[in-house]
């Protein structure tokens, strides 16, 4: 299903639309705030581009340094070319661990891998322990947002599904007594959780050593309990120095939520005492993204979900309508690149507005991406019929300045005649939707300048 297909369904609830849409520019206001009580804070926007750039531009280099520094550590390092073998790595350390059971905090990479089904339909019990996370796993729903995963959900929401998952009193909304009755169900998970997988915010290459960015603790909670602690990583995840780290932790929080810092950062650089920690690094099309010059600097993303907070699209049409891990202005970068067939719509489901690149922390230059996405997808013939016709016919119609002059005419008279009725018809204009047409001008600029050019 494509997105405007997607994006239908969740604006037919106007309420939860409008609720949505303005609970995102609350997130994106609080970032705003947040960033300028940071002086030097586009400095620190152009230090994490540059460094992330110099990391892309020597990528195999700082891997290799990265494994070494790991290996000595005590740690064990795992390759994966794609979402399968990353899965298969996953479910042979949990079954040589002998375990049935494991807690995972949030993971981008094992979402877009799809690692919870893939263990589940091997016989592995899965908890997610982010809170937004257990919500939409309790719902098997997928997340929505790369920060606040069951943010297309009230209240509401989550006391009915807590009420039918944990015995919650029904028509309990109350979010403290949610969050107490979730704290109350994952600290039994945590406890008798035998294997727990994390993701990786940053991979340091000059210390081997792993970062785990949360504002729930519930990554620290997973690793310290668990016997064996299993870190998923796509490969785009290095910087070089520990030194690097403080300019990213700097922005990571500012950009996704508007605090100063995330309550935990947490630094993964060996196993405990008699435990074990693996590392997968995972490459599942990254390295294809490296080789296409026009999209490499997609790979700088840190997730912090900025640019979905501002996109005027993704805050309208809800992240479940993107159909892929990673939703947003980011994600219809990310996911062509994937399936392009599959994904084809999604650089249309933007505005070129470019708010999403003045807000990016590490300043990829998303709305120019996905205006090249939209170049070769239709290049590669990917364009739904109706939109190449559509093309087409602009395209003659622009060429031509004698029909354009007398198609602008029509437009104008018919503006001013036709019943509005007829001109907002949704079957006939779609855009008019959600917008009203401006009062169509009495002449063209085409004839004004003209009879100005004849005054003077």
């Amino acid at each position: 299903m494509s997105h405007p297909l997607r994006a239908a369904a969740f604006t037919s609830d106007a309420e939860r639309t409008t609720w949505h849409d303005e609970t995102l520019w609350f997130v994106r206001q609080k970032r705003d705030k947040a960033v300028y009580g940071i002086p030097e804070f586009q400095q620190l926007r152009q230090l994490a581009s540059d460094i992330k750039e110099h990391t892309l531009s020597r990528l195999d280099e700082y891997l290799e340094q990265f494994e070494q520094n790991a290996r000595a550590n005590g740690v064990q390092v795992h390759w994966a070319a794609d979402a399968e073998e990353h899965n298969r790595i996953v479910l042979d350390l949990i079954r040589k661990a002998g375990a049935t059971s494991l807690v995972k905090s949030k993971s981008m990479l094992t979402e877009e891998c799809h690692l919870n089904p893939y263990l589940v339909n091997n016989g592995i019990a899965v908890v997610d322990t982010d809170l937004g996370e257990r919500i939409v796993q309790l719902r098997e729903e997928a997340p929505s947002h790369l920060v606040l995963p069951a943010i297309h959900l009230k209240k509401e929401d989550v006391g009915e599904t807590f009420h039918q998952h944990l015995g919650t009193p029904k028509g309990e909304k109350d979010p403290q007594a949610l969050t107490e009755a979730a704290r109350l169900h994952l600290r039994e998970k945590f406890l008798i959780g035998e294997v727990a997988i994390t993701g990786v915010n940053f991979a340091v290459a000059e210390t081997g050593a792993v970062v785990v960015c949360t504002n729930e603790g519930n990554a620290d909670l997973g690793v310290n309990l668990a016997r064996v602690h299993i870190a998923c990583m796509g490969l785009e995840k290095l910087i070089p120095r520990t030194a690097d780290l403080g300019v990213f932790t700097r922005l990571l929080a500012r950009s996704a939520t508007g605090q100063p810092v995330t309550t935990y950062t947490s630094h993964f650089a060996r196993p405990a005492a008699g435990r074990e920690m693996h590392i997968v690094i995972v490459d599942n099309g990254r390295t294809r993204q490296l080789g296409r010059p026009d999209f490499r600097a997609s790979l700088k993303c840190i997730r912090c979900g900025a640019c979905m907070n501002t996109c005027p699209v993704y805050r309208r049409s809800g992240g479940h309508s993107y159909d892929f891990t990673v939703p947003g202005p980011i994600g219809a970068i990310l996911s062509p690149n994937i399936d392009m067939r599959q994904h084809s719509s999604l650089p249309f489901a933007s505005t070129l507005c470019g708010s999403c690149t003045d807000v990016c922390p590490v300043k990829i230059d998303i709305h120019a991406q996905l205006y090249k996405w939209r170049q070769i997808i239709a290049q590669e013939g990917e364009l739904p019929a109706a939109k190449k016709l559509g093309m087409k016919l602009l395209s003659s119609v622009l060429a031509r300045p004698g029909i354009y002059r007398l198609g602008g005419k029509i437009a104008r008279e018919g503006l001013r005649f036709l019943p509005h009725g007829l001109t907002h018809a949704q079957a006939l204009n779609p855009w008019a939707k959600a917008r009203e047409l401006p009062e169509a001008p009495k002449q063209s600029f085409r004839d004004w300048y003209a009879q100005q050019a004849v005054k003077q």
